[in-house]
């Protein structure tokens, strides 16, 4: 699914996205968004409110990465494997969510660093 490039009026071209690539940008900027509020964490009272919050917005955010990866899918009957791409991100988030509330920093914060890596990587290759 790639990327169209659309002329405009003044002649300049204008990119057009798809819902999958606004849905994995989404969920690396909410992933992005975590590691400031972990940091936060540490330095601010508010930083646990905000990661909690932070967490449940990016278990939203791979959902909806799932979704928009079925949908892309359905409408254009290519290969399957981006279904299997956002259901292992989805995997990683609930993986990630447990060990935020068991609080297993150890695991924890390295899964995470993971998570925004690969998210970036899925991101370029849209």
């Amino acid at each position: 699914m790639a990327t169209e490039v659309k002329p405009t009026v003044t002649g300049h071209a204008r990119r057009s996205y798809s819902f999958l690539q606004v849905a994995i940008a989404l969920q690396t900027l909410t992933i992005f968004v975590q590691a400031v509020s972990a940091g936060l964490l540490l330095t601010a009272s508010y930083g646990e409110t905000l990661h909690s919050v932070g967490a449940r917005v990016m278990y939203g955010a791979s959902m909806l990465y799932v979704l928009a990866a079925v949908l892309a899918w359905k409408r254009g009957g290519g290969s399957p494997r981006p279904i299997w791409q956002a259901s292992g991100f989805l995997a990683l988030a609930s993986v990630q969510v447990v060990l935020g509330i068991a609080h297993v920093p150890s695991v924890h914060l390295p899964l995470g660093v993971l998570m925004f890596g690969l998210s970036v990587l899925a991101l370029a290759r849209r």
